[in-house]
């Protein structure tokens, strides 16, 4: 998470849906608006990886736990998996980025993702947008996976990480990505349900403790994920996943990347659940206000420490930077036995490790967006140089905690990615 800066629905988002986006100076112009009734688009880089990359999307209900946001109702979550697949699947329908009444309540005026990203509303056709995965094509064979978790940022659907998840599938891993439901800017369920975001209500109550809140959002994504992994295990025996990729589920190899609350979520739901073996926390505190908004609490994980192998990755934002900077952060490093290690990606800012750094430049290129906005998002930095460093720095965590192949990128500075800086 980590303050935004910049004035969200009153109080709730400014605090807890820390997002932004990345563009050098001077190398994205913001270009005219489009014609009148012409919707802005934008596209999604390719994976890196040797693979093709197939998803398919799966409704689950906890009855036995209540939702803690909306009364009433069990615990209902949408997920994603994204996992290789062989050249043969390109032929299939390509997967679009978001439903489509997801994708219109995204882009409309007051939903948490507009007012967290600052874009002009009802100028983009994000359910228009079509990522790299096919829908339901068989798995690639060649045995079981590392399995990944991946948590978007507090308020964000699954999707703003798609990037980076497709690109983890194309270089071999089974990346599940969850939606943390009426929490989310917008998750559609089944029988065409959309679940809107709680948030901008909470924040506007008499009596809203943003702390409080906070926490009980990780405690909730914590049960979600570890309801996943209990998912996992039952679908893995199934038929009701596409050809092959129940089996491909390697679930004594499992990691976890997420980012602002979904990082926070990740070191937190490793601490608690010993089948995550290693994860990554892009820009996500581990310290929130106290009850009465004048001192620091911290998370349970900062509080004790990890003993299993942990990556930072910290933005430029005035509120963050390395772990010495944050007081989550610092106990955490402190109270871990573990391997850690910790980079800062410089000229960046708080979304610079989302699906904003490559497309919300190309929205301020037909005018969706102010550059304002565009460089509070993303900073400064070049969109092609944070998601390679993104997408590579993740990659070599994983490939060495799960796969067992080190390329030392981790060891220390690189002369390839000077904008990565290792804090000692």
């Amino acid at each position: 998470m980590g303050k935004r800066g910049r004035a969200m629905a009153a109080a709730v988002l400014a605090a807890t849906v820390a997002l932004g986006v990345a563009a050098a100076p001077g190398a994205t112009a913001v270009g005219k608006a489009a014609p009148a009734g012409q919707l802005a688009t934008a596209a999604l880089p390719a994976p890196s990886g040797p693979y093709a990359v197939g998803t398919t999307s799966v409704h689950l209900v906890d009855r036995n736990r209540d939702d803690p946001w909306v009364a009433g109702r069990p615990r209902e979550l949408m997920i994603s998996i994204w996992y290789p697949t062989g050249r043969a699947a390109l032929g299939a329908e390509r997967a679009a980025y978001m439903t489509p009444d997801a994708g219109a309540h995204f882009g409309s005026a007051g939903s948490v993702g507009q007012l967290s990203k600052e874009f002009e509303p009802d100028r983009t056709d994000w359910s228009g947008i079509r990522t790299h995965a096919r829908v339901d094509v068989p798995v690639l064979p060649g045995g079981p996976r590392p399995v990944l978790l991946y948590s978007a940022g507090l308020g964000d659907p699954r999707t703003w990480g798609t990037g980076l998840v497709e690109d983890l599938a194309s270089r071999g891993y089974l990346v599940v990505t969850v939606d943390h439901t009426w929490e989310a800017s917008e998750v559609s369920l089944p029988n065409d349900e959309l679940a809107t975001s709680v948030f901008p209500e909470l924040a506007a109550g008499p009596n809203f403790d943003m702390g409080a809140v906070l926490r009980r959002m990780i405690g909730t994504r914590v049960d979600d994920t570890r309801f996943v992994l209990d998912e996992l295990a039952r679908l893995k025996d199934s038929r009701t996943l596409p050809p092959g990729v129940g089996a491909a589920l390697d679930l004594n190899r499992i990691g976890m990347v997420g980012h602002s609350g979904g990082g926070s979520t990740a070191l937190q739901a490793m601490h608690d659940d010993p089948r995550i073996k290693a994860a990554v926390n892009m820009d996500g505190q581990l310290h929130f206000p106290d009850a009465d908004g004048t001192g620091v609490h911290l998370t349970d994980v900062a509080e004790k420490g990890l003993d299993r192998p942990f990556l930072l990755l910290g933005t430029r934002n005035d509120d963050s930077g390395p772990y010495p900077q944050q007081p989550g952060w610092n106990a955490l490093w402190q109270h871990s036995t573990g391997w850690h290690a910790d980079f800062t990606l410089d000229g960046s800012r708080h979304g610079s490790y989302t699906d904003a750094e490559s497309l919300l430049p190309q929205l301020a290129g037909q005018g969706a967006i102010t550059a304002e906005a565009l460089r509070g998002d993303i900073g400064d930095i070049r969109p092609e140089r944070a998601v390679l460093a993104t997408r590579t720095y993740v990659a070599g965590f994983f490939d060495r905690w799960l796969r067992g192949q080190d390329n030392h990128l981790l060891d220390g500075p690189s002369a390839s990615f000077p904008e990565m800086v290792r804090t000692p």
